[in-house]
């Protein structure tokens, strides 16, 4: 089993019990192969509490981590050798379609595809598992 990636971020929030600031911690990990996003939330007016697992990260919330964290990057040995097999996976995991997947895999190649380090370790061991060289990294 492979280890758990993640990167958190802290921000505020409505207490939907009292209209109070809330404290949220929003986490987005990569655990047994899936990218999650995991809330926690403590509401210090009223002590409302609520704890929300799984789903997609908001994208206000994956600006925030890049802002804090910094982006990481997906780097492959041999982008060239292996291009049809990269943008395979690309596909799968993208969900986008074949000229969007070169697109992305230029970028890849150049060394210019980021996003946090739980969605490029995802793609980086998803490439790895058909054979290819590929590390997520920070500049």
């Amino acid at each position: 089993m492979e280890q758990a990636v993640f990167e958190s971020v802290r921000y505020s929030a409505v207490c939907q019990e009292c209209g109070a600031e809330l404290e949220c911690w929003g986490t987005q990990a990569l655990v047994d192969a899936r990218l999650r996003w995991d809330v926690e939330s403590t509401c210090s007016a009223c002590g409302a509490a609520a704890a929300i697992c799984g789903g997609d990260v908001p994208a206000d919330r994956r600006d925030q981590m890049l802002s804090e964290h910094g982006p990481a990057r997906l780097r492959v040995s041999s982008p060239s050798a292996e291009g049809v097999a990269i943008m395979r996976v690309l596909r799968a995991e993208l969900g986008i379609d074949l000229i969007s997947a070169k697109a992305v895999m230029r970028r890849v190649a150049n060394g210019d595809y980021s996003g946090t380090l739980p969605e490029m370790e995802h793609l980086a061991r998803k490439l790895r598992a058909r054979g290819i060289s590929a590390v997520a990294t920070r500049p």
